[in-house]
């Protein structure tokens, strides 16, 4: 669902694709091919969020800030399941991790990957490149050219998503028995290790 708020009526670039479960509140302003999964709640209430192109927020994700903040999510930046970017800044090609908190002032440099349960503190600085586990979160590394590589073709793959979604996302009644004509559906997507190999 998307709700205006106090005037405000949030930017959806048509390519992008949020799902019906989840709500963009405000003034929020959304590039193209990002997708917001369902359950994800993106609240620009009390200041403005910006997605660039490219960016998922999957699902049970909450971006949100304290009053009069602003916030950014770079382009292709990677919010994994039930993160919560709370009044942080996360830099392009980024990845965080699923279940990570990102807290208020908090600036994460493009290209970083931060750990799935990580705890950014507030007005933390990382680094470019920056690899983040931990709860605090601390730089354990550098991000390798293997690392963002990989992080990139997954990224590609939330990219396509909204398209596909669009084509073919639709309320259903369930099935009550497995059709025997049922297509595997390995066959519709490559492997992650064959995707990666391209």
């Amino acid at each position: 669902m998307v709700y205006s708020f106090k005037g405000y009526i949030p930017v959806i670039h048509e390519s992008s694709f949020v799902h019906p479960l989840a709500a963009i509140t405000g003034n929020v302003i959304i590039g193209k091919d990002c997708y917001i999964g369902p359950g994800a709640a993106i609240r620009g209430d009390w200041g403005q969020i910006v997605l660039e192109d490219g960016v998922n927020v999957q699902e049970n994700c909450t971006v949100h800030m304290f009053p009069g903040k602003s916030i950014t999510l770079k382009e292709s930046a990677h919010i994994g399941h039930g993160a919560i970017i709370h009044g942080a800044n996360i830099g392009r090609n980024v990845l965080v991790g699923m279940n990570t908190v990102i807290m208020d002032d908090a600036e994460i440099s493009d290209e970083s990957i931060v750990g799935a349960m990580a705890f950014v503190k507030a007005g933390t600085k990382i680094p470019k490149r920056s690899l983040v586990v931990g709860n605090p979160a601390k730089v354990i590394k550098q991000v390798s050219d293997d690392m963002i590589a990989w992080k990139t073709k997954g990224t590609q793959l939330y990219q396509k998503l909204p398209a596909e979604c669009h084509e073919s996302l639709k309320p259903v009644e369930p099935l009550r028995e497995v059709p025997e004509d049922r297509k595997k559906q390995e066959a519709l997507y490559d492997t992650l290790r064959d995707f990666m190999n391209k």
